[in-house]
């Protein structure tokens, strides 16, 4: 069984988190380091995807700078979206080569791993058939927006478990004008640790990808890496 690195960054900005899927990415390709899980929550953050239409963003360039929000235009899939505290969001950074050569399963099996961890909660989670994502009836819960190159991914899902959600007032969610967006917590009508659910969706995600995991901190993630540059570089 291969192995499954997993990191929890913690809170993140998130041109950090995306700098460094950029240097396991590139790890990944030349097979100096196994399949990974990167775990945060980011400091507020609106990204807008390769498909995102920019008037999907509904806050002006004063409220993003009072509110301190930072905003991004990524290379994932997808439309806008909200990234802040109370929210998890996960970056699999996978050789699908090793697995299947299969974007759309791929991304069914996130939307599993995230409806097996609701699950965990007695909340049903479902699909929706025109959209991507996990939805507790007509509310979404978490999204997905992945980027694909040479079989390895990149980017991933946010599932909302504490978020505030005033700040998904700002944009027009994934483009999706007609549906509303929910949290754990609103559904429970209760607080849910951050941590509890990572357990749970390590998990799922290591049973439904067949991964043995493996837990290791930042400081072993950045050295793994520094050795793969370094070795790079004497190339």
């Amino acid at each position: 069984m291969n192995q499954l690195l997993v990191i929890d960054l913690g809170r993140t900005r998130y041109a950090d988190t995306w700098e460094l899927q950029k240097r396991i990415f590139a790890a990944r390709l030349e097979r100096r380091i196994g399949d990974v899980l990167l775990l945060t929550e980011h400091e507020p953050v609106f990204t807008l995807g390769k498909g995102a239409d920019e008037n999907h963003l509904l806050a002006t360039d004063a409220e993003l700078s009072e509110k301190k929000i930072d905003m991004f235009w990524i290379d994932r899939g997808g439309d806008v979206t909200f990234h802040g505290p109370g929210q998890i969001v996960g970056y699999p950074i996978i050789d699908l080569n090793l697995h299947y050569n299969d974007i759309h399963r791929y991304l069914r099996d996130i939307e599993e791993m995230i409806i097996r961890t609701l699950k965990e909660y007695g909340v049903e989670g479902g699909r929706e058939k025109e959209f991507t994502g996990v939805w507790v009836k007509n509310e979404k819960i978490a999204a997905l927006g992945v980027k694909v190159s040479k079989w390895i991914t990149m980017h991933g899902f946010a599932l909302n478990v504490q978020t505030d959600l005033s700040f998904f007032d700002r944009i027009i969610p994934c483009g999706i004008f007609h549906k509303g967006v929910t949290s754990l917590h609103n559904v429970l009508g209760r607080p849910v640790p951050i941590t509890e659910v990572h357990v749970h969706l390590i998990r799922h995600f290591a049973d439904i990808f067949s991964l043995q995991v493996k837990q290791i901190s930042v400081e072993e993630l950045l050295s793994l890496l520094h050795h793969h540059e370094a070795a790079v570089e004497e190339k």
